[in-house]
């Protein structure tokens, strides 16, 4: 690393988040690389978030809070991203939680990857709504030009695992508001790495520094503008790259798999049939082949019954995982 440890603008977008932010903004203080500017943006929040952020503030002199009226996710973090003049911008979702290593690992992979470096990544924990680990199987060990494997698979998976060399933020022309304005929401973080896909080579961390979480309130538990939001991204770059076209067709049927999965760990059964309804008309024997594993990733979820996934568990001879910030990474 360099001497001069270049600043890491850390952007917080917060939506009435008054459970899960207090442990979000503790992830990020806590992180072994010092050189942050914390920059929480209120999008308009009603609940008590505001508050919570402020008295954090207070004791890390770091985070600051600024407000705008609620405009979604990728004006808020576009507009923290306005506010600070790092080198490194690193955005992490108000109920997500980083590794204590996680920053400092990922400015070492992007200065060691030099100027065309343009985004480090690295692997997520899914957690539920108690901060307890339900799956680990993302495990990517992609690196460099990686345009075609991003129209086959968003193998980073989310905004939080990702930290953008400034000069590829602006390059992408930051997060993109204009899915918000389509009804849109949800795939703004795919949107922006493939776009800095387009110009930049991309670098893994290959450990667990980030814990995803999944509830029934976050953005992607709203499928069907999930589903809007996939389509829509995918449109531009069959536009631009035609013969991806292939790589984007298998990429929306795993997108449409995941959703199902994610509709019924929200109990939203009707949403969920009709993209079932849609995958089995699209592929037929693979949404068969993949029933076993949407059940095993439904049933680790949090809110499956206990005595269930406790049988589940039995079934697969696997033992449930502590809370994430139990973990050794």
């Amino acid at each position: 690393m360099r001497i001069d440890s270049p600043t890491v603008g850390v952007i917080v977008p917060m939506y009435n988040a008054e459970r899960t932010i207090g442990a979000t903004l503790e992830s990020v203080s806590s992180q072994t690389y010092s050189e942050l500017d914390i920059v929480v943006v209120n999008d308009g929040s009603t609940d008590t978030s505001a508050a919570i952020v402020a008295e954090h503030a207070s004791r890390d002199t770091r985070i600051r809070l600024v407000h705008q009226k609620n405009s979604g996710v990728a004006a808020a973090r576009n507009f923290g991203a306005a506010l600070t003049t790092a080198e490194f911008l690193a955005f992490i979702d108000a109920d997500d939680l980083w590794a204590p290593s996680k920053i400092a690992q990922q400015v070492s992979a992007l200065l060691a990857g030099g100027s065309m470096a343009g985004l480090a990544y690295c692997w997520f924990a899914m957690i539920d709504a108690e901060d307890r680990v339900f799956s680990m199987d993302n495990r990517p060990l992609v690196e460099g030009r990686v345009l075609q494997l991003m129209c086959r698979n968003n193998f980073v998976g989310n905004g939080s695992s990702m930290m953008l060399r400034r000069t590829a933020f602006l390059a992408a022309g930051g997060f993109d508001p204009s899915l918000r304005l389509q009804n849109a929401q949800g795939c703004e973080d795919m949107l922006m790495c493939m776009r800095v896909a387009e110009q930049f080579e991309f670098r893994v961390v290959p450990q667990y520094l980030v814990g995803y979480r999944m509830t029934n309130t976050n953005m992607s538990s709203d499928v069907r503008q999930m589903l809007r939001s996939c389509e829509i991204v995918f449109t531009e770059f069959r536009e631009k790259y035609p013969e991806f076209g292939g790589d984007l067709d298998a990429h929306l049927i795993d997108m449409m798999e995941w959703l199902v999965v994610r509709a019924l760990v929200g109990g939203r059964v009707l949403p969920a049939g009709e993209l079932m309804r849609r995958l089995v008309v699209l592929a037929p024997r693979m949404t068969l082949s993949r029933l076993p594993s949407m059940l095993d990733t439904y049933c680790r979820a949090r809110l499956v019954p206990q005595w269930a996934k406790a049988g589940w568990r039995r079934m697969r001879n696997a033992e449930p995982r502590p809370p994430y910030h139990e973990m050794a990474w």
